[in-house]
């Protein structure tokens, strides 16, 4: 099988993703086509890095299956450069259109599988195979549900009835009634943190007792964080509030947190035999390298804070890395 470079001009801004990437599939010649990079995921890491790899004059193709958490954002208040907030989609949509116009590709597929060959990487999806220089995963991560229907969730989500990241909004609740869905250490350190917003604070165990140590059940219990074992029978929507429901009452919230955890989308990082760490992040190095030469992860499948301007940084230092690896195995030259 012969393998042939694209040049980064022949990466239309105009293209649709999914036509562009039937052609690198092998033809009837036995050629397929090699890009500088691809980039697994469409939220704020991976359209970041496809900017820059365009800017840099390498081949880029994006790949977005739609499952970027940002997209779920109603407005976002604490991204630099947007006074009044900006929605998850606005910003997304402003973004891709960034990378189109320096000649990334957006595709609107799903990486099923990665691996090595012939000192590159073969990514497969739905319908293809591409064929890559580099890979930039930023796959994200996916939270941990409450047991509710999808359309009341995200309804409840789109209303901030229900909100998932009290450092982008934990303003937005200041001195409300709020609850957190969870229990151990991770429940208590989410409700302390959104102490500093509101003294009205309600923690409820989803399942039943709360899996707390003695202390932080005392550092609770100080700072006047009520501790309510549950079990949730379910959970309503009314209009201006969110309702828990247990066996014997009901509580209402203006916004409840949940504090369940999160899956790591490192499943194509494993697969390849990446170092991951005992959550399932994928370990980088301080240039966002990953422990196989010429993969690289940015954003929440990386270690970080999950923030959208964290994400950011980290992928316009995986994507000058990218440039930097691969201008020492062939110079960039015009």
């Amino acid at each position: 099988m012969r393998w042939f470079s694209v040049p980064p001009q022949t990466l239309k801004a105009g293209n649709p993703g999914q036509t562009y990437v039937r052609t690198l599939i092998m033809n009837s010649s036995g050629t397929i086509a090699v890009v500088d990079c691809i980039v697994v995921g469409g939220g704020p890491a991976g359209l970041t890095a496809a900017i820059y790899l365009a800017r840099y004059h390498l081949s880029v193709v994006a790949f977005d299956d739609d499952t970027s958490r940002a997209a779920t954002i109603p407005v976002s208040h604490n991204h630099a450069g947007f006074p009044d907030g900006i929605s998850g989609i606005d910003l997304l949509a402003r973004m891709r259109s960034q990378a189109q116009n320096y000649g990334a590709t957006i595709a609107r597929n799903k990486i099923t599988g990665l691996r090595k060959r012939d000192g590159g990487f073969v990514a497969t999806f739905d319908g293809g195979s591409i064929r890559a220089r580099a890979v930039l995963l930023a796959t994200g991560v996916a939270n941990r549900r409450p047991a509710m229907q999808d359309a009341s969730h995200n309804d409840a989500v789109a209303r901030g009835l229900l909100r998932y990241c009290p450092i982008c909004d934990g303003f937005e609740i200041t001195d409300k009634r709020v609850g957190v869905i969870g229990t151990g250490s991770n429940a208590f350190r989410e409700a302390l943190f959104l102490r500093s917003y509101t003294s009205d604070l309600t923690l409820v165990s989803a399942e039943g007792a709360h899996a707390l140590s003695d202390d932080e059940s005392a550092q609770l219990s100080e700072h006047g964080i009520v501790v309510d074992p549950g079990p949730i029978t379910s959970i309503e929507l009314e209009e201006d509030q969110i309702t828990i429901t247990m066996p014997s009452r009901s509580l209402h919230f203006s916004s409840v947190y949940p504090a369940l955890g999160s899956d790591i989308r490192s499943e194509l990082a494993a697969a390849i035999g990446a170092r991951l760490t005992s959550d399932g992040c994928v370990v980088v190095d301080s240039h966002q390298r990953a422990t196989v030469p010429g993969l690289y992860a940015a954003g929440d499948v990386a270690i970080g804070l999950d923030q959208i301007s964290h994400a950011m940084g980290q992928a316009s230092v995986a994507a000058t890395t990218i440039r930097n690896d691969l201008c020492e195995l062939t110079m960039l030259i015009r």
